[in-house]
C-alpha cells in the first residue's frame, strides 16, 4: 500500500480495471498486462529502498552469500477457510544482490495483479484494493544440492485425517509444486507414528524427469534453470524413511500447535526442503489446508460409473468424482482464449495463469504432476475431477472427441472414450441409526480405503489379499524365492524390471503386500480389519509372473489346492512365509495391532492346527499381542465339526458363497445348474442357522462376509434373526442393508424386548 501510494498508482489501476469481464479472457490479459507495466515501471521509494537493502546485507552475513534469497509474496486474504488464494502471486528464487532484490520486489508487488489474481478476487467478491501484498525476503535452503517438495497432514483426496502425505523430488520445490515433475510420494500414519511406530504405510516411485538448480550462466535473465536428471535418479527415492518419518512427524506437532490456537483440528499445508550442505531437513511454509477441511462431513457423496468403455490414458485421480464433456488439447498458455465451458483441460501441466479457464473445465487432465501440484490443488478447490501425471494425455487425446473422466475408481484416474452414463448417491450420514449388529465392510482395493473409510462402517470384516497380490506385486512369492532357479527368461526379465532396487527378491513381496494391508488396517483404525490370507485356486495362481512352474494342472481348482491346505504344503510353504512376514510386519512395525487373520477353506481342525503351528514359526502366534485368529465357514465340515473349530479359533465368518455350492453340490461357475444356486435355499439356511447358534452357546463372534445379504433383504432378516454378530458387505450395498438391518431389530425388540441379536445374549 506505501509503494502503491507513494508513486500514485491507486487510480491508474482502478481505472484499467474498471468494468472488467472475467469471462473475456482476451480482455482480462490486456488489463492485467496494462496495470503490471505501470506498475513495473515505478520506482521503490527511496526510503523503503534503504530499509530493504539494510535488511539484506545482514542477512546474507548469516550463510555463504552464494545461496541467494527467495522473495516470496505474502498477501493479506491469502489461506482463507474458503479462499486459499494458492499461487496467484510470484515467488522468486536464489537473488544474490541488493540491486536484483529491489527490482524483485516490484516484481513481486506487480503479481498481485497478474490475470490469475485478478480473476480470482472477481470470482470470490473481494474488492481489488482489500488486498494488499507483502513480501517476506528469506535465507535460500540449498536444495538444489537435495530435495524438497509439499505435506499434507490430511489426505488431499478423501479427507482422511489420520495419515500425512508426503511429495520429494530432487533440486528446488518450484517443480512439485507447479506440477513440473511426478514426484516420489509417502503416507504416513499419524496415530502409530506418535506411539513410536515405523508408520510409513506406502511409498511410490515418481519419475522426477528435471531438477531445479541455481543458474550458473552470469549472462542469463533467469536466476534458476531445470536440468535432466539421470536415470539413477530418477530410481531411487528422494528421502530416507527415516527422514520420511522425521518431516511427518513435524507436520504432526505443526498441525497439533494450530489446532490449540485455533480449538478446532487444523491440517495443514506445508512446504520443506533439504540442504544439500548440511544434510538438514527445514520446514519452510505452514498454512491451513482449505479444502478437504472445509468440506460438509455430514453429507456424503458417492459416484459410480454405471458401465465402464474404452480407457485411453490414466493416470493419478484428484477427488472421486466424474465428469464428460468434450477434450480441448492446449498446450501453450497463450491459447487459453480457445478454451469453451464444459470441455475437457488436455495440457501438459497448469500454473497459475491457466486459472481463468480451469473454473470453466468439466475436467482437468495433465501430463506431468503429482497430487499436489498446482493442476492438482485447484481442481479440488473447484470440486472438478483431475487426472495428472498421465505421460502423454496431449498426445493420446484429440480436440473435440467425446470422454468421460473418472477419478472415482481409486488412485488410478481413467480418461474413457465416449460419455459414459454415471451415478451419485447423496447421502446424509446424520440421519442414520446405529444397529446393535455390526456392519461392516468387504474390501480389496487399498486404494480406496481412505475414501470408504468415511461410510459409517464398524471396520473391515473381509480384506481380500488376493486384490494386493495381483495387482500391486502381480509376481507369484516362489518365483521370487526362487528367483536364482528361475528358468523362464522372460518372466526373470520382467521380474528384474519390478523388483528394481531389490537385491532380496522376496522382501519386494513382503514390502508391497505389508504396505496394501497396512493401508486398509489404517484407514479403519482402531475398528477390526480381518484379513484373510491367500485364496488364489492354482489356475490362478499360474497366471501370476512365473507362476506356471509351481502349480498343478487340476480338473477342478475350486475344490483343490487351494486356502489352509497349501500353507504348510512343501510346494508353497516358503511362499507362505512371505505373507506371514507381511502381517508381522504390519502388526509389529507399523503397530496396527487391529489387524486379525483369517483362514480360508480349512477343511479339517487339524489343518486349523497345521496352519497356526505354520504362523507361530514366523511370529504370528494366536493370542500374542492380542492376536486373533479367525476361520471362514465355507464347508460343511465347518458347521458340523462348528464346536471343535471353535476351540482353536477366535471366530467364523461365513462365506455364503462356497458354503451354498458344497451344500447344494451346485458349480457355482456353470451357467447349466445356475439356477439352483440360492443362499436361500432351506438347506442352506438350516445349515447357517445351525453354525450361528454353536458359536453363540461357545462365546464365539460369528459373522458373515458373503454376497447374499447384499442381494437379498430377507435373508439379511433372517441373519438378524437368528442372532448373527457383524455382516460384512460390500460398500455400494452397505448403507441400505444397513437400514434394513436397523428395521429388522426394531422388529424383534416390539416382539422380544430382551432379546439382543447383536451380542448373542439374553
Amino acid at each position: 500500500r506505501y509503494f502503491i501510494g507513494e508513486s500514485g498508482l491507486g487510480q491508474v489501476i482502478r481505472d484499467h480495471l474498471e468494468g472488467l469481464d472475467t469471462g473475456d479472457v482476451a480482455n482480462l490479459q490486456k488489463r492485467g498486462r496494462a496495470v503490471r507495466e505501470a506498475i513495473l515501471a515505478a520506482s521503490i521509494p527511496e526510503t523503503l529502498a534503504r530499509e530493504i537493502t539494510t535488511a539484506f546485507e545482514k542477512l546474507v552475513n548469516r550463510r555463504p552469500p552464494e545461496a541467494g534469497v527467495a522473495v516470496r509474496s505474502s498477501a493479506t486474504a491469502e489461506d482463507l477457510p474458503d479462499a486459499s488464494f494458492a499461487g496467484q502471486q510470484e515467488t522468486f528464487l536464489h537473488i544474490t544482490s541488493a540491486e536484483s532484490l529491489l527490482t524483485t520486489c516490484v516484481k513481486c508487488f506487480a503479481s498481485l495483479f497478474t490475470d490469475r489474481a485478478i480473476s480470482y478476487r472477481v470470482d470470490k467478491g473481494f474488492d481489488h484494493f482489500d488486498v494488499a501484498l507483502s513480501i517476506g525476503v528469506q535465507q535460500m535452503v540449498r536444495a538444489d544440492l537435495a530435495c524438497s517438495g509439499v505435506m499434507f497432514t490430511i489426505d488431499t483426496e478423501s479427507g482422511f485425517t489420520e495419515a500425512v502425505m508426503v511429495s520429494a523430488a530432487w533440486g528446488l520445490g518450484e517443480n512439485v509444486v507447479q506440477g513440473v515433475v511426478t514426484p516420489d510420494e509417502y503416507v504416513v500414519f499419524k496415530p502409530t507414528l506418535r506411539q513410536g511406530f515405523n508408520a510409513l504405510l506406502k511409498k511410490s516411485l515418481g519419475s522426477k524427469e528435471l531438477r531445479m538448480v541455481y543458474q550458473t550462466d552470469p549472462n542469463s535473465d533467469d536466476t534458476v534453470v531445470n536440468e535432466p536428471v539421470s536415470i539413477e535418479d530418477r530410481q531411487r527415492f528422494a528421502l530416507e524413511d527415516s527422514e520420511v518419518l522425521k518431516l511427518a512427524r513435524w507436520a504432526c506437532l505443526i498441525e497439533e500447535h494450530y489446532s490449540r490456537r485455533k480449538g478446532t483440528p487444523a491440517p495443514m499445508d506445508l512446504e520443506w526442503a533439504r540442504d544439500g550442505l548440511s544434510g538438514e531437513l527445514f520446514i519452510l511454509q505452514a498454512r491451513p489446508e482449505t479444502v478437504q477441511s472445509t468440506r460438509n462431513q455430514d453429507v456424503l457423496e458417492t459416484f459410480r460409473l454405471q458401465k465402464r468403455g474404452t480407457v485411453l490414458v490414466e493416470g493419478r485421480s484428484v477427488g472421486n468424482t466424474i465428469a464428460s464433456g468434450r477434450v480441448r488439447v492446449i498446450e501453450d498458455v497463450g491459447d487459453i482464449g480457445l478454451f469453451e465451458a464444459g470441455e475437457i483441460l488436455v495440457t501438459d501441466r497448469t500454473d497459475p495463469d491457466w486459472q481463468p479457464i480451469m473454473k470453466k473445465a468439466a475436467a482437468i487432465v495433465t501430463n506431468r504432476g503429482g497430487r499436489t501440484c498446482h493442476a492438482a490443488i485447484v481442481s479440488r478447490e473447484l470440486g472438478v475431477p483431475a487426472i495428472v501425471g498421465t505421460g502423454n494425455a496431449t498426445e493420446l487425446l484429440k480436440d473435440g472427441q467425446l470422454a468421460t473422466v473418472s477419478c472415482a475408481e481409486g488412485e488410478t484416474g481413467y480418461i474413457y472414450d465416449g460419455e459414459l452414463p454415471f451415478e451419485v448417491d447423496t447421502i446424509n450420514l446424520r440421519s442414520l441409526g446405529q444397529p446393535r449388529t455390526r456392519m461392516m465392510m468387504n474390501i480389496a482395493n487399498p486404494e480406496k480405503a481412505f475414501a470408504l473409510s468415511m461410510i459409517p462402517n464398524d471396520g473391515v470384516g473381509l480384506a481380500r489379499m488376493e486384490f494386493i497380490v495381483t495387482n500391486h506385486i502381480r509376481i507369484h512369492p516362489m518365483a521370487l524365492v526362487q528367483f536364482d532357479s528361475l528358468e523362464d527368461v522372460e518372466a526373470r526379465r520382467t521380474i528384474e524390471d519390478l523388483t528394481a532396487g531389490y537385491a532380496d527378491k522376496p522382501q519386494f513381496f513382503v514390502d508391497r503386500l505389508a504396505q496394501g494391508i497396512a493401508t486398509i488396517a489404517a484407514a479403519f483404525y482402531p475398528r477390526d480389519v480381518i484379513l484373510r490370507l491367500s485364496d488364489f485356486k492354482s489356475n490362478e495362481y499360474a497366471n501370476l509372473i512365473g507362476g506356471r512352474p509351481f502349480e498343478p494342472v487340476e480338473q477342478n481348482p475350486m475344490l483343490g489346492f487351494r486356502g489352509a491346505c497349501r500353507y504348510y504344503h512343501p510346494d508353497y510353504r516358503d511362499g507362505f512365509a512371505l505373507e506371514c512376514r507381511a502381517v508381522k510386519k504390519v502388526r509389529t512395525e507399523m503397530g496396527l495391532t487391529n489387524l486379525k487373520v483369517m483362514i480360508p477353506f480349512c477343511r479339517t481342525v487339524e489343518e486349523g492346527v497345521r496352519v497356526q503351528e505354520e504362523m507361530a514359526r514366523h511370529g504370528l502366534k494366536r493370542g500374542q499381542d492380542d492376536l486373533e485368529l479367525y476361520v471362514m465357514c465355507e464347508i460343511p465340515s465347518n458347521v458340523v465339526l462348528a464346536e471343535e473349530f471353535a476351540e482353536i479359533f477366535d471366530g467364523f465368518s461365513i462365506g455364503s458363497n462356497d458354503l451354498t455350492q458344497l451344500v447344494l453340490g451346485v458349480d457355482r461357475d456353470s451357467e447349466i445348474v445356475a439356477a439352483e444356486f440360492d443362499e436361500r435355499n432351506p438347506a442352506v439356511l438350516k445349515v447357517i442357522a445351525q453354525v450361528i447358534a454353536t458359536c453363540r452357546a461357545r462365546g464365539r463372534k460369528i459373522g458373515i462376509c458373503g454376497q447374499a445379504p447384499s442381494d437379498y433383504p430377507e435373508f439379511t432378516r433372517f441373519l438378524v434373526e437368528q442372532g448373527i454378530n457383524s455382516i460384512s458387505l460390500i460398500p455400494d450395498t452397505l448403507l441400505k442393508t444397513r437400514v434394513a438391518v436397523l428395521e429388522t431389530e426394531r422388529k424383534l425388540e416390539s416382539s422380544s424386548p430382551s432379546k439382543d441379536p447383536g451380542t448373542g445374549t439374553d
